[in-house]
């Protein structure tokens, strides 16, 4: 490559790329929590925290879907991860809490209700 030689955008001309920054089409779309949803998610966080359950999280935003991951440990896989895809909304709900072990929990089509999957005795930590 010359110093006189074009800079093409990855994709060449004509590609989706080329398409996008002429302004032809919409950026590709990115799926993330509205600030009701991370108020419900952190709110959750924070009571379990105070009870010790849960140290750190993890915020993704992927093309499908929005991830919020608890953890026990940083070092550690998440223990729990819930997740948006508003694809699902339809069908089984756009929203579900995963287990480390990779089950769901609960799924369903609104946050407040599938958060209280947490409300549950089942889930406290019993040391002994």
């Amino acid at each position: 490559m010359s110093d006189t030689d074009p800079i093409v955008p990855i994709g060449g001309p004509g590609s989706r790329a080329d398409a996008w920054q002429s302004g032809r089409t919409s950026p590709p779309a990115q799926i993330a929590f509205d600030r009701k949803e991370l108020f419900d998610i952190l709110n959750l966080y924070g009571r379990m925290v105070a009870a010790g359950e849960w140290r750190d999280y993890a915020i993704g935003h992927l093309r499908d879907r929005a991830v919020f991951s608890v953890f026990r440990r940083t070092s550690e896989a998440p223990l729990y991860t819930i997740e948006k895809q508003p694809k699902l909304a339809r069908r089984q709900g756009a929203y579900c809490v995963i287990s480390a072990s990779g089950h769901v929990l609960k799924r369903g089509h609104e946050l407040a209700q599938v958060l209280k999957v947490f409300d549950r005795k089942r889930f406290r930590v019993v040391t002994g």
